[in-house]
């Protein structure tokens, strides 16, 4: 029980660092393009762990060098699998963003707190009724405050959206797979390097990265990288240790 409760006070500060972040994301679309943003946020994200890893890093035991190596594998086999994953949602996020307003991308992406539990349904996570209830409550609750003006046209940029939502979901449930097999902070920093190598790709293909416009915005992309990449990824990878993916995006929903 105390571990839930400090899992999900944990999750808290990610949320609240997301939040903020659509702004800063939707800034940073007005001088440079999605790929190069998240390329830049990621590598980003990735450096600033770094030294993270290295203060924490602790001697291991003599007798401990087998596990050590089976321990890699699963934590580059999560690392991979997590960075992959991110670098579809986050991209897939720029883009709606591109043509939606923060509110409404907000409401879009917190959608995967519906498709969780209906994903859990497949892989043997049946939520119960009162979980149900609470998704229920937190979706019409995020309308009320995302969409402003009442309506709900679908737009290009909101199927992006819905389909960011759905890659995050499997975000979110291989997180929970892996996070309690690994150390969290070195699976998130490998997962940023992934995720800022592809988007890299995507960006030497589709777009024209110029230096004076990624200098123009370098405040946004302080603030992805550091905090919502950074410190926000990591701690939910720590934070969700221990406790109900269903819950877990409960929580993190409260950044729309």
């Amino acid at each position: 029980m105390k571990q839930q409760i400090k899992s999900s006070l944990i999750l808290l500060l990610p949320a609240t660092i997301w939040g903020v972040a659509f702004v800063a994301q939707s800034v940073g679309m007005e001088y440079i393009g999605p790929f190069t943003f998240n390329a830049i946020r990621c590598v980003l994200g990735g450096l600033v762990l770094i030294p993270v890893i290295l203060v924490l890093k602790k001697k291991k035991e003599t007798g401990a060098e087998n596990q050590e190596k089976e321990d890699k594998k699963t934590l580059w086999a999560g690392g991979i699998a997590c960075g992959v994953i991110l670098c579809i949602a986050s991209n897939l996020q720029q883009f709606g963003i591109m043509e939606a307003s923060v509110g409404k991308s907000g409401f879009f992406t917190a959608l995967y707190i519906v498709m969780i539990p209906v994903i859990g349904i497949f892989i043997g996570k049946r939520p119960g009724i009162k979980l149900w209830f609470c998704v229920a409550l937190a979706v019409v609750g995020m309308y009320l405050l995302c969409m402003k003006d009442g309506s709900f046209t679908i737009e290009r940029a909101d199927i992006m959206l819905l389909l960011c939502a759905l890659v995050f979901s499997f975000h979110i449930l291989v997180v929970d797979y892996f996070s309690p097999k690994v150390d969290g902070v070195k699976m998130s920093c490998i997962q940023f390097f992934v995720c800022g190598v592809l988007s890299a790709v995507g960006m030497l293909f589709t777009e024209t990265p110029d230096i004076s416009n990624i200098q123009a915005a370098w405040l946004p992309l302080l603030y992805a990288g550091l905090l919502s990449c950074g410190v926000g990824y990591t701690l939910q990878i720590v934070g969700q240790k221990g406790i109900n993916p269903v819950i877990a995006s409960l929580i993190m929903s409260l950044e729309s």
